[in-house]
């Protein structure tokens, strides 16, 4: 059996490594095309390191563009692979441009594809992630979902035919990693296990608008008056402070340089709390035990908002979220075993 796999962004590459593993040890013939659309990664990243990334096997050097554009370069040259290689399977991730794009030439060439990731929806359904995700689930034969709700998703629109509820690689991948996990950063900070919360923003929606960003700063201010807050700041983020003078919002915030993974998630897993809006870190946050304060005003992972876990607070609310009384049981299971590498490559065996 051979599999071709189209890969073009960090999360990608990470996800198509678990699945890579699996491939390996089921004797499955794996060739990775990688599109270009984000550029060439550090191959020195912790993750790259840890799963064995390996170098593409074809690179496509699409890079940035507009949407129309990078989609049908990576069409033009994916096409090619595909027909030179002749796979069984084509494996896309995720909902890039990228994904589409594998899609959309595996089904006009006839080819099976396979999605990982699939049945994830949010709102609003205009923006591009969306259209990737939607457009992606109609064209493949297997749907590898992450959790029960997309695969009810799929079901709203449907889709039943080739669904399959695996887990999620990601979690299979946080347990790969938390044997390694750092605590440097919260012995230097001299931080109480359980007394701090762990805080990143990023999203242009909210550090873009001098209002919006204001008023998410000026929540946080007084979450810290009664917590301790961390928060590592990402360069856009902390740029935009300094030009819209919110500097004062921060004055008890204890603010970091960025840092790397695996002390991030050494600092997550003895947190309270975890205030993001990180697509990634608002579900490492539920695999760590912690609970989430996501700004944001939807999220693909709605199955943690929607049992109370994690809770959407966009722009205002944020501290009577943090601070809201209701404790809950820790929910197991949303996310699968930590097997899903190996479940979806048993399925695309058979």
């Amino acid at each position: 059996m051979k599999v071709l796999s189209l890969v073009g962004a960090r999360p990608q590459f990470i996800k198509e490594a678990v699945l890579h593993k699996e491939f390996e040890k089921a004797g499955v013939q794996e060739v990775l095309v990688h599109s270009g659309q984000h550029y060439d990664f550090n191959m020195s990243d912790v993750f790259f390191a840890v799963l064995d990334i390996r170098k593409p096997d074809y690179y496509l050097n699409v890079g940035s563009g507009l949407h129309g554009e990078m989609t049908g370069k990576i069409m033009i040259e994916f096409e090619k692979i595909v027909l030179e290689e002749k796979p069984d399977v084509i494996v896309v991730y995720g909902d890039t441009n990228t994904t589409l794009a594998g899609a959309i030439v595996g089904a006009k060439l006839k080819i099976p594809v396979a999605h990982v990731e699939a049945g994830l929806r949010q709102e609003p359904k205009d923006m591009p992630e969306e259209i990737n995700r939607v457009l992606t689930d109609r064209v493949s034969k297997y749907l590898f979902c992450p959790t029960k709700l997309a695969v009810e998703n799929l079901k709203k629109e449907g889709i039943v035919d080739g669904v399959y509820f695996t887990g999620d690689v990601m979690y299979d991948l946080f347990l790969m990693m938390e044997p390694m996990f750092k605590y440097d950063v919260f012995e230097l900070l001299g931080l109480e296990e359980e007394n701090y919360i762990v805080m990143t923003l990023h999203r242009d929606f909210n550090v873009d608008n001098k209002e919006k960003f204001e008023k998410i700063l000026s929540e946080v201010s007084k979450v810290a008056k009664k917590i301790k807050v961390v928060f590592p700041v990402h360069p856009r983020t902390r740029k935009r402070v300094s030009e819209f003078g919110l500097d004062g919002y921060l004055r008890n915030v204890t603010v970091i340089d960025p840092i790397d993974y695996l002390n991030l998630m050494g600092l997550v897993e003895k947190s309270w709390k975890v205030i993001t809006d990180s697509g990634g870190l608002q579900k490492e946050a539920y695999f760590a035990g912690k609970r989430a304060v996501v700004v944001m005003p939807d999220t693909g992972w709605r199955e943690l908002v929607e049992i109370g876990w994690n809770i959407l607070a966009d722009g205002e609310g944020i501290y009577d979220a943090v601070f809201s009384t209701e404790e809950k049981p820790y929910p197991t299971g949303l996310y699968g075993n930590g097997d899903a590498g190996n479940r979806i490559v048993e399925i695309l065996k058979q």
